[in-house]
């Protein structure tokens, strides 16, 4: 009996590719370079399994490229660049990779939380350039964090991780948005505190980190309106969805000082950074490394595995979001 043939858009870690390439017919993108639409669409008619990476965009017009995919097996969390509702009228099964990626995403929104309130940034670049004349009492004052209140957008499994690492390292305080309010052993344990209206929560604090899901719904979320709400020379955190913030209000915010800082691992176009960030100093710019640690991917890589093998087995998908 043939073996399902299975592509993998961007290359993963050599172990979980070589678990892949033990059970299936596996094509591996050699150039690492990212498909196109004509090259993802070809694969729904060549593939059973069809292997995305959040950067890929899979639309009606790519998921209606072929018939014979079954299972879209998303190499990531968010799935929000898949057109949920045309792979179900298709009769294709989609997954993700939940739960893995949250500790390595918590940890980069500290990093860029120390960053932007320490201006890291600007003292690395300051010494690579030659720039830095010698120590003094004024040089690149930044904020301390203790004492200080963080806001979390969004208070699933990153936020929260987020918020233990702020509230038992760095002694802030919690305070979040969100649907609903947290369990009330996750709310004692931060002495968390609960807003109901964005508005009210992005006024109380200092840092406002984003932990929100990308799409329609939370489209530009942060906006001129939220950020002027934001306590002037506070800092934006942003680790969730480019998407959700308007990039052009921020430039302003941060140009006018009603910002003090900002940190961004993510953007709406990747890997295309918008051009009125570039050229300011209080903005950290990252690659969108959330996830990039090497036992992470690993997880992710064994996580999409799981589902694929569950998929050619008749077992029902461990994660399946449609």
């Amino acid at each position: 009996m043939a073996r399902p043939r299975v592509l993998i858009t961007r290359r993963w870690p050599g172990e979980v590719e070589r678990q892949l390439a033990e059970r299936f017919d596996v094509t591996f993108n050699e150039s690492d370079e990212p498909l196109g639409q004509a090259e993802l669409a070809a694969a729904m008619g060549e593939y059973d399994v069809v292997c995305p990476v959040v950067p890929d965009k899979l639309p009606a017009a790519v998921i209606e490229g072929g018939e014979r995919a079954k299972l879209i097996a998303n190499y990531g969390v968010g799935f929000e660049h898949i057109d949920i509702e045309a792979a179900k009228a298709k009769g294709i099964a989609v997954t993700n990779t939940p739960g893995v990626l949250t500790d390595a995403t918590a940890d980069l929104a500290l990093t860029l939380i120390l960053m932007a309130a320490r201006r890291a940034g600007e003292g690395e670049r300051e010494v690579r350039a030659g720039r830095w004349t010698g120590w003094g009492p004024t040089h690149l004052l930044g904020a301390s964090l203790r004492g200080k209140t963080l806001g979390l957008v969004g208070f699933g499994r990153i936020g929260i991780a987020t918020a233990r690492r702020a509230f038992h390292g760095f002694g802030m305080k919690i305070a979040y948005y969100g649907r609903r309010e947290t369990l009330p052993d996750v709310a004692r344990e931060l002495d968390a505190r609960f807003y109901p209206d964005l508005g009210e929560l992005l006024a109380a604090s200092d840092v406002v980190s984003l932990h929100t899901p990308g799409g329609a719904e939370t489209a530009n979320l942060i906006d001129a309106q939220a950020l002027a709400a934001m306590k002037p020379g506070g800092y934006l955190i942003n680790t969730a969805r480019g998407g959700v913030v308007d990039h052009a209000a921020l430039a302003e915010a941060l140009r006018s000082g009603q910002l003090a800082g900002a940190g961004l691992d993510v953007f709406p176009q990747e890997p295309k950074i918008p051009e009125e960030l570039l050229g300011l100093e209080n903005v950290v710019l990252l690659p969108h490394l959330g996830s990039a640690t090497r036992e992470t991917r690993v997880a992710m890589g064994e996580r999409a595995l799981a589902n694929v093998v569950a998929w050619a087995e008749g077992h029902p998908l461990p994660d399946r979001v449609a």
